[in-house]
């Protein structure tokens, strides 16, 4: 398959870059500014691209299968800091990327999307959002050691959420586990609808690099298109 991949210098888009590679596809790579980027392997190409554009995005899709975005509002695996200032000023940006995305896919109809999004429009129990409960949402924020104001980036992915299930477009929404960090490749992990998976001990938890397989299974033999999904150990 010819694969897209939006945010792909990112901690989790780079990772399905790497799987998508290894499991033969051909990959278009994107990403806010490719100059810096020095990649030799084969089948890959690097192309700019803004995710708010919607045009910039309809011109990249002829000759694609799928899109993967792992779109964040900087990139945190080259600036941490710096993604989550970002994200905190302005959380609208993932709204305004689904209305991108959607609107271009309204031209190429076949392309399916696959959005790798938040954990925080999981379910705590069925009708309740995790993101719902201030005091769940402000113990996970200081549990990772950010500013509360960060809550709105959690509520801007739930706001991009809702865009992709009014749509008719062929999406897939992957909301990883709460926690998500590189890791190991396990291949080894359960699957779950809209409430998160947890282990024995009750917490939510994937690498970054299982996300990716979970990504290029969903890619290989789609299971959840117009759905969303979540995974964890």
């Amino acid at each position: 398959m010819h694969i897209g991949v939006i945010g792909a210098t990112g901690t989790i888009g780079s990772r399905i870059v790497t799987e998508a590679l290894d499991r033969g596809h051909q990959v278009t790579a994107f990403s806010r500014d490719v100059s810096v980027v020095r990649d030799s392997r084969e089948n890959i190409r690097w192309e700019n691209l803004d995710v708010t554009d919607a045009g910039g995005i309809a011109a990249a899709l002829p000759g694609l299968d799928v899109l993967i975005s792992g779109f964040g509002a900087g990139n945190a695996a080259r600036d941490p800091v710096d993604a989550v200032a970002r994200a905190i000023a302005d959380p609208g940006i993932y709204a305004r990327a689904a209305t991108a995305l959607l609107t271009a896919l309204e031209s190429h109809s076949r392309v399916r999307l696959i959005v790798v999004g938040g954990a925080a429009s999981l379910e705590v129990r069925p009708g309740q959002v995790f993101a719902d409960s201030d005091e769940l949402l402000d113990a996970a924020i200081d549990g990772f050691g950010l500013p509360r104001e960060y809550a709105a980036a959690m509520h801007g992915h739930g706001d991009a959420l809702n865009l992709f299930r009014a749509s008719n477009r062929l999406w897939t929404y992957l909301s990883p586990a709460v926690e998500i960090a590189p890791g190991e490749r396990t291949g080894r992990f359960r699957i779950g609808g809209d409430q998160p998976v947890t282990d024995a001990e009750g917490r939510s938890r994937i690498s970054a690099e299982d996300a990716a397989v979970a990504v290029l299974d969903e890619v290989e033999l789609p299971r959840f298109v117009q759905r969303r999904f979540t995974i964890g150990y």
